[in-house]
């Protein structure tokens, strides 16, 4: 079976007799899946391999940067343009037709760890978070730390300027914004839970316990709030009221991130582990741009 229903209302988002279908599982540990809403093809990281992929119904899958200096998650700005963590070099980059910008590096004279998932506001800004899994030999290069703490941080696009959010997670990973733009959403993965802070312009309240979640990595919403987390059976959806935990749309292994596509937004793409895989839901997710 490929969904486990934990609460009813699962099924207003997926069927019961969800389907899975399997695109390739032949990468090396895949990631930060985007879907183009006009080109409509998805972009996808595979970190190992230090190499972002492109699929497409008409064209397969394709090579499209490499190297990518071990890119995890990407995502869209407003204009179309790809915008990338990568572990191996402690960067957030910037895809402009072909040219790479770097966009932040380092805080306080410090290199940051490893740019793990970011997210665009509707204003602009960039929203990224910081842990230190890019200095492991599995999905980065190892090497000491020069901050002392992991990181959120949002960035101006114009001035590139770095603003410190939040500093006392122990390992941020996905993040995702609320449909109001101001509710922030944060997987701290080691501790196993996702927390929601307020974001008014650059500044940053709350911080409560949203809901437990095993292994929370890549956060989205849908088109009506729900929260999805990627973890260790597949993406786990949370009411958008409650917090409470609704059931999992299973993959073979863990599913480290996720999104939707297709002319309706409504096949669901993931990127599990060395697969990529879709299955049909019935409620449409968010287009990036």
């Amino acid at each position: 079976m490929s969904v486990d229903i934990q609460d009813q209302r699962l099924l207003e988002i997926c069927d019961a007799d969800l389907k899975r279908e399997t695109l390739s599982d032949t990468f090396g540990f895949t990631e930060g899946p985007i879907w183009h809403p006009t080109e409509h093809h998805v972009t996808f990281s595979d970190i190992p391999a230090s190499k972002l992929y492109r699929w497409s119904a008409t064209d397969g899958i394709s090579v499209y940067r490499d190297p990518t200096n071990m890119a995890n998650g990407n995502t869209y700005d407003q204009t179309g343009r790809i915008l990338s963590c990568e572990h191996a070099s402690s960067r957030v980059s910037r895809d402009d037709s072909g040219n790479l910008e770097v966009l932040a590096s380092h805080y306080e004279d410090k290199e940051l760890n490893s740019p793990n998932d970011i997210i665009v506001r509707q204003d602009g800004a960039i929203l990224f978070t910081d842990p230190a899994y890019g200095r492991r030999d599995a999905h980065g290069v190892a090497r000491e730390r020069e901050l002392d703490f992991c990181g959120v941080y949002l960035l101006d696009p114009d001035s590139l300027h770095l603003k410190l959010l939040i500093k006392d997670c122990t390992s941020p990973n996905g993040l995702c914004l609320g449909l109001d733009q101001e509710t922030l959403y944060v997987a701290d993965t080691q501790q196993r839970q996702i927390r929601r802070f307020q974001l008014s312009g650059s500044e940053i309240s709350g911080g409560e316990v949203f809901t437990a979640s095993p292994a929370p990595d890549g956060l989205k919403i849908d088109s009506l709030g729900n929260l999805y987390a990627g973890g260790p059976e597949g993406v786990y959806i949370y009411h958008r009221d409650d917090g409470i935990l609704l059931g999992i749309i299973r993959a073979p292994a863990f599913c480290a991130n996720f999104c939707w596509g297709g002319e309706d937004l409504q096949t669901l793409f993931m990127t599990a582990s060395t697969g990529f895989y879709r299955t049909r839901v019935n409620v449409p997710g968010l287009s990036l741009f």
